[in-house]
């Protein structure tokens, strides 16, 4: 079982940042693909980042890559987004997600509740 817990959301200038934390728990956390998703408003929740807890296999988006740097502090099984020059299309609620994928094809797959981001002037 794993735990995610999101913090760091709130209402930003346009051309401002923002530092979400995902907070993770769980005997086998280190074993799993740790991810951003966003979803805007009335729209499907969509990638943004994600990374190993090694820090190999970074991946963003089109529309955050240059902008956005997720990175883990692995003492403190945390995860970040360090979000930088977020415009209107930016706002949404933001989830953590963890996933591990076996050979067999099964996956484990966990959300956190999601934090706010605004950016509106």
């Amino acid at each position: 079982q794993v735990q995610l817990v999101e913090s760091g959301g709130g209402l930003v200038l346009p051309g401002g940042s923002l530092t979400l934390s995902c907070a993770a728990s769980g005997r086998t956390i280190n074993s799993y693909v740790m991810a951003w998703f966003r979803q805007a408003p009335g729209k499907e929740r969509k990638f943004v980042a994600s990374t190993r807890w090694s820090g190999e296999n970074i991946y963003y988006s089109n529309s955050v890559q240059g902008r956005f740097t997720i990175s883990r502090d692995n003492d403190l099984n945390t995860v970040f987004l360090q979000m930088n020059n977020l415009n209107a299309d930016d706002t949404g609620t933001y989830y953590c997600n963890a996933e591990r994928a076996f050979q067999n094809g099964m996956k484990y797959t966990y959300w956190g509740q999601g934090t706010q981001v605004t950016v509106s002037s």
